[in-house]
């Protein structure tokens, strides 16, 4: 064994570790800029094939990237107004809701009273203390309130900036890229990434939301049908917690097992809103997404869930919503660097690098990737 050719490696490979690493932790601590950045690009990719159909009709484009901004804003006011008047009626419910709540859970006393004596003798089987110290902060919401709305305004705005001069500038971006690339083979493969990159990008998240929006439009009609009060206000959630998949769907479930504790005596009345919606839920993952977007073209579940858990991590739901379209922008970039076709003819499949699946050859239509469970 050559140890010095396996000592050479293991280096290099240390290197691209601690690379990775810093590359994590510089991203972690300049989130307050670069997750609206990242975000503004995103949805700019999504809106850019609208930007381009209206310059179409002789629009300048800064005129076509002011109106699709704007347009955006006013999808996120009407969608902001839905949220708001369900949800005033709940606030004036939560007295209530708080007393059947606690006479719901009184009948759990008994199971929660025996975990506490177990806690109590495996911490002293393990001799530990059963004190419990707690910190009261004396921080007032008025405090944190004027503490963190400075610096959300200032993401709000970075956010609209970014979103109004990507896609206002994103072809002479692309131009300038190109200038720099020395030779034609190079400049016809970053031209084809950028090119792919927005297809994708752009055709992924617009059918998510043609499918997230038949979703919530079932969750309201099967939750009104079970008589559940507010039910469009639990279809828009639902609709908009889908884009993080598996992450969205589990909280959508406790949320709507909450509004069966809240509003229902009985087994049945408390379990069926969750059950109803996790089958509507499971229908949509394997029959209404595949239709949309296509079976041959899916995301590595198991990659996914590393992608959703380390950008949750990093930069929360922000990180969740841009988690899938980071992966489709990494596997567009891999796919056309990377010399596939002999991995591809050997396996007599096409797969890219992170499991999706390679794009058809030029001439052919591509096709957007579909999520495995939830939408992305």
């Amino acid at each position: 064994m050559d140890w010095e050719t396996v000592l050479a490696n293991a280096a290099r490979l240390a290197v691209v570790v601690i690379g990775l690493l810093a590359v994590i932790v510089a991203i972690d601590h300049a989130q307050m800029i670069l997750a609206p950045i990242f975000l503004a690009v995103v949805i700019g990719l999504m809106f850019g094939p609208l930007s381009d159909t209206i310059e179409q009709f002789g629009i300048p484009t800064w005129i076509s990237a002011l109106g699709v901004v704007a347009a955006f804003l006013s999808l996120i006011a009407m969608t902001a107004t839905a949220f708001a008047v369900p949800l005033s009626d709940w606030m004036d419910k939560l007295p209530d809701i708080w007393e059947k709540l606690q006479s719901q859970l009184t009948s759990w006393q008994g199971v929660i009273a025996s975990f506490g004596g177990m806690q109590e003798e495996l911490r002293s089987a393990l001799g530990q203390t059963t004190g419990m110290k707690v910190e009261v902060d004396d921080t007032s919401a008025v405090e944190s309130v004027a503490y963190f709305a400075p610096a959300l305004m200032a993401q709000i705005v970075l956010f609209l900036a970014s979103m109004y001069f990507f896609i206002a500038t994103r072809k002479q971006f692309r131009e300038a890229v190109l200038a720099f690339c020395p030779t034609s083979a190079l400049r016809a493969t970053t031209r084809r990434i950028f090119e792919d990159v927005e297809v994708r990008v752009s055709r992924y998240l617009l059918s998510i939301t043609a499918v997230n929006i038949i979703l919530g439009l079932a969750v309201s009609l099967a939750l009104w049908a079970l008589g559940v009060p507010s039910p469009m206000l639990w279809g828009l959630l639902a609709g908009v917690l889908n884009y993080v998949i598996y992450i969205g769907p589990a909280v959508m479930a406790l949320l709507l097992t909450g509004v069966g504790l809240a509003t229902s005596d009985t087994t049945f009345g408390i379990l069926a809103p969750p059950l109803v919606y996790l089958f509507l839920n499971l229908m949509e993952a394997q029959f209404l997404t595949p239709a949309v977007l296509g079976r041959t073209m899916t995301l590595n579940p198991f990659v996914v869930l590393l992608a959703i858990a380390l950008w949750i991590w990093l930069w929360g739901p922000v990180g969740g919503f841009i988690a899938v379209p980071c992966l489709l922008i990494l596997d567009t970039v891999l796919t056309n660097l990377l010399p596939l076709s002999e991995v591809t003819e050997a396996s007599q499949s096409e797969a890219s690098p992170i499991g999706l699946a390679v794009p058809p050859a030029s001439g052919a239509p591509a096709q957007a990737p579909s999520a495995p469970s939830g939408s992305a």
